[in-house]
């Protein structure tokens, strides 16, 4: 995936957002940041870079080319709502985790399985839904350096997860192709789990790694 494509990151006044808009503006991509509130979009946009245009999520959905998602659990429904027209013909990276407060280390998985298959369900098949980035703390890459956590990539299109898995590489991580987008709902209850290691262990940012030597037949 070139530097010409433009990545619209929906969400991304938020701190995963903000942190994945700002990873993507030093790898060289064209970068939007979305926001409901377009004047909020704006502001964010000028702290990560000069480069980088601010517009509402329904705007910043038509101009980019690849779409990430980065909201909370409890906004996931309005936001790809909003962005849905914006979406069609296009990969959505989501990137949500079913936490829901205050029990946030403890698994539950909405009702479709997992937040990613409930995204595709809302945006519909004309859009091609891929998870990604779930178990990263956004101020590690906030952070700028290097991150020592594996991201597995689900998607039903492998296309798709491969264009993903070459842009978590861009983002100085190792992406790893991770099976359909049902797989998905195994990252998503790992944050839970993550979480409760992190408050138990008193550690910052738990990632995963996956051991052996993990390479993708040509």
């Amino acid at each position: 995936m070139s530097g010409t494509v433009t990545i619209a990151v929906i969400g991304g006044t938020g701190s995963l957002g903000a942190a994945i808009a700002g990873r993507l503006a030093r790898a060289g991509h064209r970068v939007v940041v979305g926001s409901r509130d377009a004047e909020r979009a704006q502001e964010g946009a000028a702290a990560i870079g000069p480069d980088v245009i601010g517009m509402s999520n329904a705007d910043a959905a038509r101009a980019g080319d690849l779409l990430i998602v980065a909201v909370p659990f409890a906004a996931q429904q309005s936001t790809l709502a909003e962005i849905a027209p914006g979406a069609v013909g296009k990969i959505v990276v989501d990137t949500t985790v079913p936490l829901v407060p205050p029990k946030v280390m403890r698994v539950q998985l909405p009702a479709e399985g997992s937040a990613a298959v409930r995204a595709q369900v809302l945006l519909g098949e004309g859009v091609r839904v891929v998870s990604a980035l779930h178990n990263v703390a956004a101020d590690r890459l906030a952070s700028g350096e290097d991150v020592a956590c594996d991201v597995l990539v689900f998607g039903d299109d492998r296309d798709a997860r491969a264009q993903v898995v070459t842009l978590i590489e861009a983002m100085g991580m190792r992406g790893l192709h991770a099976g359909s987008l049902a797989n998905s709902a195994a990252a998503e209850a790992m944050t839970s789990v993550l979480i409760f290691l992190n408050k138990t262990y008193k550690v910052h940012g738990a990632g995963i790694r996956v051991t052996g030597n993990l390479t993708i037949p040509e």
